[in-house]
């Protein structure tokens, strides 16, 4: 399997490059040559494995250049570090399914991809007997799932940058508190778009990334979408044991990067998943992509499921590549339109076929709230406010259509990452983990700096490897 980028402006390279580089070198984002699809026959095959066996089916189709037995281990190893032994259990709750993503490490679904790609890093960079400094923004889990997953690493140091009082205090304490020396993080006096604006910047001045050794753990990388695929496919199959053909997916989505892995599922599967709910909150740039056919620039909204408040989703521009079916000259003339006027409208027959994979909602802060209360009241469960918006958006598609396939929700985040916002639903604080007992006790190591891609680039050449 050979890896290309949206924009073409590459030569097709192995998947263990395409893991190296992160963001392609013309600036686009690396995908497979060829989405594989497979038949009934394999499906039936990869029923009743359990996750880690089924990762390694999934991930292998994708990566033909690291032996086997390799990957088996490095599966292993990654999910070792999860508190179930099913690692994305699946529940049911008040007529929906609930995958529950968030037993890792860092209670987040991020883990799933990054414990994975942390150990994939660490075997590259020991095959080539390298090292690499990763730079990454987060706008709340994928940060510490990021430090947690290369922290004390060889040959690794890890820089993570993160808007300056627009992450949950919990969310904050897990990157700052890491007290490995090889973990840096730098809090922008700015937004999550802020963020990500300045590590695209470094990585689009190649001299910079080349020299420093930049690898990217954002969702830019490949193998965190690749490694997010494998739950979908997982949730789809244990509902297609008890019977049901097909299956919906409701996913709260920012930065369109688990929704993109979703895709991938979705294409890989064939029909067994028939579609996929973009849920956003307030800031719904997505959506209003879906509903009216503009991807249109807007002002970031603060809200209380923080990790969704982007207004430029990096990972849209995969998706744009299958819309322009495969026109990576469009694809890299649309995104530097976008750059400049904030905006792409699409044709008619692409809003419609957009639609056949997605429908979206945009839920309030107030939605968000009433279905954290509502659902607790009803069954006794309790889910963070990212959760709750892919509950509310799968409960207005049940209303609007006449669907009765099942829908499962992503669980993204455990609920004691968000404490102030399922108190004000549910009228009591949510239980605290042992693993996430005394962070505001440990002393936190970051420096708040001002957004500004010079300043980073000095920091990393005083701290890099």
């Amino acid at each position: 399997m050979k890896y290309i980028s949206t924009r073409g402006g590459l030569a097709p390279i192995p998947f263990s490059q395409a893991v190296m580089m992160g963001l392609a070198s013309d600036g686009g984002l690396l995908l497979p040559e060829i989405l594989p699809e497979v038949g009934n026959g394999l499906l039936k095959k990869w029923q009743g494995l359990d996750y880690k066996s089924l990762a390694l089916e999934i991930i292998s189709l994708f990566c033909d250049d690291i032996p086997r037995d390799v990957l088996s281990s490095m599966i292993k190893k990654s999910y070792s570090s999860f508190d179930v032994q099913e690692v994305t259990p699946l529940v049911k709750k008040d007529g929906i399914y609930v995958l529950e993503l968030f037993h890792g490490p860092t209670l987040a679904f991020k883990d799933v991809a990054l414990q994975f790609l942390g150990n994939l890093f660490s075997f590259l960079l020991k095959e080539q007997s390298s090292y690499m400094n990763i730079l990454g923004a987060t706008s709340g889990d994928t940060g510490s799932a990021a430090i947690y997953g290369v922290k004390g690493k060889e040959n690794i140091n890890i820089f993570i940058l993160h808007p300056h009082g627009r992450v949950s205090r919990m969310q904050a304490l897990q990157m700052t508190t890491v007290p490995d020396e090889n973990c840096f993080n730098l809090a922008v006096k700015g937004t999550f778009d802020d963020c990500q604006a300045i590590v695209k910047a470094v990585f689009n001045d190649l001299e910079f990334k080349d020299r420093h050794h930049l690898g990217a753990i954002n969702s830019i990388n490949w193998a965190r979408v690749l490694a997010q695929v494998v739950y979908y496919v997982y949730a789809a199959l244990r509902l297609k044991e008890q019977g049901h053909e097909q299956v919906l997916f409701s996913v709260p989505t920012g930065n369109f990067g688990d929704i993109f892995a979703g895709y991938v599922a979705k294409v890989l599967t064939g029909q067994l998943i028939e579609r996929l709910i973009l849920a956003t909150n307030e800031n719904n740039i997505l959506t209003r992509f879906i509903v009216e056919g503009v991807y249109k620039r807007g002002q970031v909204v603060p809200t209380i499921s923080p990790s969704m408040d982007i207004q430029i989703a990096s990972n849209f521009e995969r998706y744009l590549y299958y819309l322009f079916n495969e026109d990576a000259e469009r694809v890299k003339k649309t995104m530097e339109e976008f750059e400049g006027k904030g905006e792409i409208r699409f044709a008619q027959k692409e809003i419609q076929r957009a639609r056949m994979d997605f429908s979206s909602y945009s839920i309030t802060q107030e939605e968000t709230v009433r279905t954290i209360g509502a659902l607790y009241k009803e069954t006794g469960y309790v889910c963070d406010p990212h959760t709750a918006v892919g509950v509310a958006a799968a409960r207005s598609f049940k209303r609007e259509s006449s669907s009765d396939l099942p829908i499962v929700c992503l669980a993204t985040a455990h609920p004691c990452k968000f404490p102030e916002a399922v108190e004000q639903a549910i009228g009591t604080p949510p239980e605290v983990p042992e693993r996430m007992k005394g962070l505001e006790k440990l002393p936190q190591r970051y420096e708040v700096i001002p957004p500004d891609v010079e300043r980073v680039k000095s920091y990393i050449e005083a701290h890099g490897l």
